[in-house]
């Protein structure tokens, strides 16, 4: 019977205490294994080079090299790097940031073991994950930046239609749930549904609108005037 192997990870934060708690629900997850620990970010490449980890979990803040430099660095010399930042700034400008240095994730230090997990596996099979705060503000940033550039239209004029030649009824409420920044399980309450049931019509929606990840999905979703911000 063939074994899959282990997600790599290297975990990189300055913080003993908190790389300590990280390490240790990564150790409860079967599918995933520690290959190496790091408290700087100058010491990114030189442990992606000796372990060849699957994904990198690096701290933004570190005293010697910041984790969106070490990220740049690492991209530059090792292209097929994921990377998830850590971060306690839920601000628009360190997530763009970020992702522009080249992080396929962007995690808040407030986050559950849920989302840790799933943002691991998700960026290890090629795709990106945010945390359901920062897309929420991410999405803010983006619709005012829309309305600012709309002409001859007034703000309370934008036009609102829900995507049911594409999406089911529910699939559209769980679309607008995304779009309000929240996680897997805040729209299982909402809806008085199960986790699974929303994973599964989150599913839907991405391959229905041909999208990656669920930011892609709300930030396509905008534009096309499917979802409402507030």
């Amino acid at each position: 019977m063939r074994t899959e192997k282990p997600i790599r990870i290297v975990l990189i934060d300055d913080h003993k205490l908190f790389r300590e708690g990280v390490k240790r629900i990564l150790d409860f997850e079967p599918s995933f294994k520690t290959v190496a620990e790091g408290e700087d970010g100058s010491e990114a490449a030189r442990l992606v080079k000796q372990h060849k980890p699957d994904v990198v979990l690096m701290d933004i803040n570190m005293p010697n090299m910041n984790g969106v430099q070490a990220t740049k660095d690492l991209v530059r010399f090792f292209p097929d790097a994921r990377v998830i930042i850590l971060s306690i700034h839920d601000d628009e400008s360190y997530v763009s940031h970020a992702l522009q240095t080249g992080a396929q994730g962007y995690l808040l230090k407030e986050m559950d073991s849920d989302a840790l997990i799933e943002a691991i596996k998700v960026v290890h099979e090629g795709g990106s994950y945010l945390h359901p705060k920062v897309t929420h503000n991410l999405v803010q940033e983006y619709r005012r930046l829309s309305k600012e550039n709309i002409t001859g239209i007034a703000e309370n004029k934008v036009e609102y239609r829900r995507p049911l030649h594409i999406l089911t009824k529910r699939e559209s409420q769980v679309l607008q749930l995304l779009a309000d920044g929240k996680s897997n399980r805040a729209v299982a309450e909402s809806l008085y549904i199960s986790e699974k049931t929303v994973k599964n019509h989150v599913s839907n929606i991405l391959q229905k609108m041909n999208c990656t990840d669920r930011t892609q999905a709300v930030v396509a979703a905008i534009k096309k005037g499917w979802v409402e911000v507030v």
